[in-house]
């Protein structure tokens, strides 16, 4: 991979092993625990000495990586700014800009909304990762965080709680932020598909292989994720909103039908799987020409349901209830810890006997 390959300002640095990234997942995972051990200690105040310190501190933390792991540039910048890493500080929102190697695309409108509500009355508890932009100081990249950033905009605050961490802007950032996404299960075969395809047109990879080799994926996946890219993002925003419904196999037969019948009939399948609750050998049926969306095939024992309502726990989907005929009711909820499932059940159990 050549440096001029990548945006202005943007280094590339040689390849790192899977051990070196653990390394540095695991660091980032080190910040993360030190800082919520540690009891909140006073607000240092801002030193006039120098225009370059940093805002106000939040949390002092001991240093947790040795000066001889660091980049000169970061070892260099927090020098001049007095801090130490691992350090928790307060940066101005307006100074954090999105990394162009950040590893997610799409972020559900509702998703931000609930989170902003949830901040606006608790605060920020867990700070995000950040890089310093050294061609523009006093700006930052975004490393990890950028669903909390937007919904502290959305809360219309003006600062946020962040740690400056040692990593070089570009495609290993990127892997860094997508191994933390899939350890969260919060990356999706959509945002894979945007970006992915992304990286092939901008030269990143040279082929689909080299791509897979380079994230230690198989060649399938990267081929069916990028099969689903080709899909136009409106098409794909209404499957981002129902992840339980549009895993990868789901996506990639929702992405031969818009091949062969555009985007108009394929919003139209989209609602279809949804309210008729289609599998994917279903709708792989509709796209061979087996079945139609008027009059796809169902079992003979499924009843189509009247109507359905999505249960939320925390502002994330666990299952839903669905209502047939006059006189069934259908809950399904999965994810639950023990406890949450014994409490669910006890409230059936008392609601039922009390009737």
């Amino acid at each position: 991979m050549k440096p001029s390959q990548f945006a202005k300002g943007f280094q590339a640095r040689p390849d790192i092993t899977t051990s070196e990234k653990r390394t540095a997942l695991d660091r980032l995972n080190a910040i993360d625990g030190l800082v919520k051990s540690e009891a909140a200690a006073p607000a240092a105040p801002p030193s006039k000495s120098s225009k370059k310190n940093l805002p106000v501190t939040i949390v002092e933390t001991p240093p947790t990586a040795d000066a001889a792991d660091e980049s000169s540039q970061y070892r260099s910048w927090r020098i001049d700014n007095r801090y130490q890493p691992g350090q928790v500080i307060e940066l101005p929102l307006k100074a954090i800009k999105p990394s162009p190697f950040n590893p997610r695309h799409f972020y559900l409108k509702s998703s931000i909304a609930e989170l902003a509500v949830n901040l606006a009355k608790q605060g920020q508890q867990q700070a995000i990762h950040v890089i310093p932009d050294y061609d523009n100081p006093g700006s930052y990249f975004v490393s990890d965080g950028g669903r909390r950033v937007r919904a502290l905009k959305e809360a219309n605050k003006e600062s946020v709680k962040a740690i400056v961490v040692d990593l070089p802007i570009g495609i290993q950032s990127y892997k860094l932020g997508y191994d933390l996404n899939v350890q969260r299960d919060s990356q999706t075969v959509f945002d894979n598909a945007i970006v992915w395809k992304r990286f092939l047109e901008e030269k990143y990879f040279q082929s689909q292989k080299e791509l897979a080799e380079h994230l230690g994926l198989d060649e399938s996946t990267v081929a069916v994720a990028l099969s689903i890219g080709k899909l136009p993002e409106a098409v794909m925003q209404e499957m981002v909103a129902r992840p339980d419904r549009f895993g990868s196999n789901m996506a990639y037969q929702v992405g031969r039908y818009h091949a062969a019948r555009g985007t108009d009939s394929t919003l139209r399948l989209i609602n279809k799987i949804l309210s008729d609750d289609l599998s994917t050998r279903q709708v792989a049926d509709i796209v061979k020409g087996r079945a139609t969306t008027q009059e796809s095939p169902k079992p003979a024992s499924r009843q189509r349901y009247a109507q359905r309502h999505e249960i939320k726990l925390n502002g994330v989907s666990v299952g839903d209830l669905k209502s047939y005929g006059e006189d069934r009711l259908e809950l399904r909820l999965r994810g639950l810890t023990r406890e949450k499932r014994d409490e669910i059940l006890q409230q059936l159990e008392r609601m039922l006997l009390s009737n």
